[in-house]
């Protein structure tokens, strides 16, 4: 079980953002990520809990960040509630979406999962609802993803395989790649590994 602790920081200026203290698994009906968030002060920021199925799909996803809350579920398309500070006021989306993304980590994993991409297949579309910090406010939109490279590292436990993502904003045209390792984000944009606990897991 891969546990760890990832810095985030924004991919344009490098300010800090803080950092994402995780653990995840593997098991015989999908995969779940859990992570506590603190800010650049070590105050605690929010936190992610997503499951997924045995095909990739988010059959559970909790959000919390400044009080705001959003728990969402792969139904009808994906479908979420999002619930305010104070707790009076909550409001439903629905989107004919394939899954939700946002600054976690996990969101890479999830959908390297979802998509199952071969080397040299060529792109996927996909059409997302993200969830950005610090309001939790939905925004659907569409990338591509490819899997551009598949390499293999020899490490102390074995052989680990890197698979390289060259993901495309279509709305933008911007590209950016990410590095993943099993459930385990190497390096991507906002995104850096610090800690390492134990291997990443693989997915069968």
């Amino acid at each position: 079980m891969p546990r760890g602790r990832y810095s985030l920081y924004d991919p344009h200026d490098h300010t800090p953002l803080g950092e994402e203290h995780f653990h995840c698994a593997t098991g015989p009906s999908g995969w779940r990520y859990v992570s506590q968030l603190t800010a650049p002060s070590g105050d605690h920021a929010g936190s992610v809990d997503l499951t997924l199925d045995d095909l990739g799909r988010p059959i559970r996803l909790q959000l919390h960040a400044a009080s705001w809350q959003v728990r969402g579920a792969a139904l009808d398309g994906v479908t979420w509630v999002r619930t305010d500070p104070t707790g009076e006021h909550a409001t439903e989306g629905n989107v004919p979406a394939h899954a939700f993304t946002g600054a976690s980590p996990a969101f890479h994993v999830a959908l390297a999962r979802l998509l199952r991409l071969a080397p040299g297949e060529g792109a996927k579309r996909i059409r997302l609802v993200g969830f950005t910090s610090p309001v939790l406010a939905p925004r659907t939109f569409d990338q591509a993803w490819a899997l551009v490279d598949r390499t293999a590292h020899a490490t102390d436990n074995g052989v680990l395989m890197v698979d390289e993502y060259q993901v495309s904003d279509l709305e933008t045209g911007e590209q950016h790649s990410v590095h993943l390792a099993g459930d385990v984000v190497l390096a991507a944009p906002g995104i850096e590994l610090e800690e390492l606990e134990s291997p990443p897991s693989s997915f069968a």
